[in-house]
Order: C-alpha cells, then sequence, then structure tokens
C-alpha cells in the first residue's frame, strides 16, 4: 500500500506524532511526496525531505490548536487531512482516581480531537474534500482494569466521530475511525510495565509495530477508501483474546 500511495502536494496533519504510529505514519505519508505537520507536545524526528515539520502544541488547548493550524495553511496552502492519534493513558482504580487526572485524559484524548476537527473543517467544506481519522481503541469496547478514564475517552471518540461523518459527508468528506491494535509505542510501553499483561498480550495476540498500522491509515487516506463512518479494526484478535 505505502509503495502505491501518492501524497504529491497534500498536507496532513497528525497530532501526537511526535513517536509512535503517528512518527510512523508523518514519515511515509512524507516518503509519498506529502507534508506530514506533526502536533505533539514534545519534538520528534526530522525526515531527509524537510516535510515533517513539527509544531509544539497541546491538543487540549482550543486556542493553541486553532493557532497552530492557521500557521500549517499559512505556510502550506492547504490542509487535506487529520489524524488525530495523540492521546494519555494514566492507570488507576476509579476509586482511587484523581478528578485532575480524569479530566486531563478526556481533555486530551477527546477534547482534542474536537478542537482539531473544528479548525480543519472550515477549509476542507470550502473545498469539498477532506478525511479525518481518529484512533479509537479496542479497551473502548472490551473495558480494561485500571484503565476507566483512557477507555471511556474512546468510546466516546467512537460516537464523535460517527456523528461527525453524518454531519459532514454532504461536503465529501471522510471520516473513520481506525482500532490500531496492541502496538509497541513509548505510550504502550509506560502504561503495560513487562510482566503480567504485556506477557499475555506478547503470547495470545502479538504485540505489533508502528510500521504495521501505516499500511491501513495510508488506505483510508487514500481516495480508494470511499467509506465514512466507518471502524477499521486491526486487532490481530485482541477483541478475543482474554487480555482485557
Amino acid at each position: 500500500m505505502q509503495a502505491s500511495f501518492d501524497a504529491t502536494g497534500d498536507v496532513l496533519i497528525v497530532t501526537g506524532g511526535a513517536n509512535g504510529i503517528g512518527a510512523a505514519l508523518a514519515h511515509a505519508y512524507a516518503d509519498a511526496g506529502g507534508t506530514a505537520a506533526v502536533f505533539d507536545v514534545v519534538a520528534g524526528q526530522e525526515h531527509p525531505s524537510g516535510r515533517v515539520v513539527h509544531h509544539l502544541v497541546d491538543v487540549s488547548d482550543r486556542d493553541a490548536v486553532l493557532a497552530a493550524v492557521e500557521r500549517v495553511r499559512a505556510e502550506h496552502g492547504r490542509i487535506d487531512a487529520l489524524v488525530a492519534g495523540a492521546a494519555v493513558q494514566p492507570r488507576s482504580d476509579v476509586v482511587d482516581m484523581d478528578p485532575q487526572q480524569w479530566r486531563h485524559t478526556l481533555a486530551v484524548n477527546l477534547d482534542g480531537v474536537v478542537w482539531c476537527a473544528q479548525a480543519v473543517l472550515p477549509e476542507m467544506i470550502a473545498r469539498r474534500s477532506g478525511t479525518i481519522l481518529v484512533f479509537a481503541s479496542g479497551l473502548a469496547t472490551a473495558g480494561r482494569a485500571q484503565a476507566s478514564a483512557y477507555a471511556a475517552s474512546k468510546g466516546a471518540l467512537i460516537a464523535f466521530a460517527k456523528s461527525l461523518a453524518a454531519e459532514v459527508a454532504e461536503h465529501r468528506i471522510r471520516v473513520n475511525t481506525v482500532f490500531p491494535g496492541v502496538v509497541d509505542t513509548p505510550q504502550f510501553r509506560q502504561a503495560n510495565p513487562a510482566g503480567g499483561e504485556r506477557e499475555h498480550w506478547e503470547r495470545a495476540t502479538g504485540i505489533g509495530q508502528p510500521a504495521d498500522v501505516v499500511g491501513p491509515l495510508l488506505f483510508l487516506l487514500s481516495p480508494a477508501a470511499t467509506m465514512t463512518g466507518s471502524t477499521l479494526t486491526r486487532d490481530r484478535a485482541y477483541t478475543k483474546s482474554e487480555a482485557k
């Protein structure tokens, strides 16, 4: 899929793209001739072409998102796609959960997607073209102990993405959701220390690498993906395993 994907002249915003799946996608997009504007709270790796551009942005800050999107538009002239991957994944029992931790998780994982969508949609509507991909998670439906805030935010994103897809379909804008599956990213390693559940995933489903998700994402960004309001699940049987 990567070899046949052509993004020449196109501009993608990918949130949470300093590392992990977002970084792999940003570099693949640049390899395909496009420009990837990465929004993250830390800097990421540059691309030899110079077409991966990093912006320090906290997506939970609506004003910061609006300003960053306007910079991308001013510098590159257009925005063709948004991939919303920025997220935090704290671990806590509900009975011990800090209210600030709960609010921060929803602010990044849910509000951040809403603010980014608000910022890119006016241009997409005006051009009657655009693609938005939202990262959900198998935890949204399977659940997991000590992951209630993260799972709740991802469940809300599924409903948001489906509703947004219905809202903007008349403008020829596609909105789809991705379940990337169990992938070895810095966030995954932080939320899943060695041993225990992590070892179970390794045995039961295998742990993918960020590059494994790039092909499905490029497909959804391509004209070949004619669907909207859909969910692409790459779970390697995660939802059928005992790793809940």
